[in-house]
């Protein structure tokens, strides 16, 4: 008993209680406003579904803090991409699409629960990267190197747009420039990729974006063309967000919000639920509170012995960021609705469980930001 409690105290001394503690206290914030969000419905699901998740993910994000270095994590690239991309290929032949949804990205799970893979494949693209980054950090600006890393990154972006998840395919490609910069290339060839895309835009503009997708974009400059159709769900968000004001109309006491008229509003539009009944201050809170988690992963990332170690908590800190920005942008009607939730705030529990995931492999690279490596495992 003695040995146990001494190997807990370890880890209490050596893990990053900050980055732990204060996303925990995030997601139960969370949690607490997908239960007013849902309170309409008579039925508190989505609520539990999220404490479970929490609970799940964080007991991985300790187990994946302290299994082994992640150094010995990275060797086994293989079983993590391997698991993530058969999951996802799944989704092409047993995938479904739950209500509300348009594509067919999620997987069933028993006792009507559901699993998006595509979460999962986050982490192993963080874990592939990294690894091939440490291969050839010597020799990452050669073009040899350059055009391999730029494959590995289009792989995982390609399949989930082929998947129809484009949302999520643009946090993946965020992932990426943010890695790559992480990883030493010079400034000279993001200069040229920002300039090859924006000549590209006309390309993608008129040969890859549908219908939908163009006018998810259009309806952003004139919002009042459409407010029963495409522009109804960012419409009764600014209604949401101005109905809260500073203080908010209370608790479970939203108008909007309890009236079920703020469509997502416990998932894709939770920062808008949050700002009807707890305004101006609730979302400051929300913003603080992930942007105390972002800001903590890019000290980790600087603090890392190595630059794979820097490259992971750069990547997770893509993810976080991307999804945040992308999901307020669309709530305030600054950026099109792409279906990306907010980390840590929206309901799901495969999103929660693997934003805690995430989390515990930076704090693996936190725990062994020095050679002086915990004995955790080696006293097991």
């Amino acid at each position: 008993m003695s040995r146990l409690w001494g190997r807990f105290a370890d880890y209490i001394r050596e893990t990053d209680k900050f980055l732990l503690s204060i996303s925990l206290f995030a997601s139960i914030y969370g949690a607490f406003i997908i239960l007013s969000a849902t309170h309409f419905t008579g039925s508190p699901r989505f609520f539990f579904v999220h404490l479970l998740g929490t609970g799940i993910g964080l007991g991985l994000a300790v187990i994946i803090s302290t299994i082994a270095p992640y150094e010995r994590l990275l060797r086994l690239w293989p079983l993590w991409a391997g698991i993530a991309l058969l999951l996802v290929g799944l989704t092409f032949f047993i995938g479904y699409a739950p209500v509300g949804t348009d594509d067919k990205a999620w997987l069933r799970l028993p006792g009507n629960m559901s699993f998006q893979p595509s979460e999962l494949l986050k982490i192993a693209f963080v874990i592939t990267f990294a690894k091939h980054v440490g291969a050839v950090e010597s020799k990452i600006n050669t073009f040899r190197n350059l055009f391999l890393l730029c494959v590995h990154g289009a792989i995982p972006v390609v399949i989930i747009h082929i998947q129809g998840d484009d949302g999520t395919a643009l946090v993946m490609a965020v992932m990426f420039v943010a890695m790559m910069f992480a990883a030493g290339v010079k400034m000279r060839y993001f200069a040229i990729f920002f300039g090859v895309l924006l000549a590209s835009l006309p390309v993608i503009w008129f040969g890859l974006l549908d219908e939908m997708q163009k006018n998810r974009f259009l309806i952003l400059f004139n919002p009042e063309a459409d407010l029963y159709g495409r522009g109804w769900q960012q419409w009764r968000a600014r209604l949401a967000l101005a109905n809260g004001g500073f203080w908010g109309q209370g608790y479970m006491k939203g108008e909007i919000v309890q009236s079920n008229q703020l469509p997502k509003g416990y998932n894709d539009f939770i920062f808008a639920s949050a700002g009807e009944e707890l305004g101006m201050l609730g979302l400051l809170a929300i913003i603080l509170l992930l942007g105390a988690i972002c800001v903590r992963l890019l000290i980790t990332a600087h603090r890392a012995k190595d630059k794979a170690g820097a490259v992971i908590c750069v990547g997770i800190f893509g993810m976080l960021a991307a999804q945040s920005i992308l999901n307020i942008g669309m709530c305030i009607s600054l950026l099109p609705v792409v279906g990306v939730t907010l980390p840590l705030f929206s309901a799901g529990g495969t999103s929660v469980m693997t934003t805690f995931m995430s989390i515990g492999l930076a704090t693996n690279v936190y725990m062994h930001r020095s050679n002086r490596v915990m004995q955790l495992i080696d006293d097991m």
